[in-house]
């Protein structure tokens, strides 16, 4: 199993989100949509839909916010 397999399958563990839904997902914030807001908007509902998670207004536009302004993490690994 190499890192990729590792990662995914802590997320799945953790979320109980297949990989092939978080790779469907990634593929929505491919190129300039990764900054678009409501492109960002439909994955936080959809992830939190499928978690059972409820992302406040707040944490949505905080969210957002990071990723908009690139201070995302850069090891996402460590995340989890």
């Amino acid at each position: 199993m190499n890192l990729s397999d590792n990662f995914f399958k802590k997320v799945e563990n953790k979320t109980n989100v297949k990989k092939s839904t978080i790779v469907s997902l990634a593929q929505k914030l491919q190129g300039d949509k990764m900054k678009d807001e409501n492109t960002l908007r439909e994955v936080i509902h959809e992830l939190s839909q499928m978690t059972g998670k409820e992302v406040s207004k707040e944490q949505e536009d905080k969210i957002i916010s990071a990723v908009v302004n690139d201070k995302i993490p850069n090891n996402l690994d460590k995340m989890i």
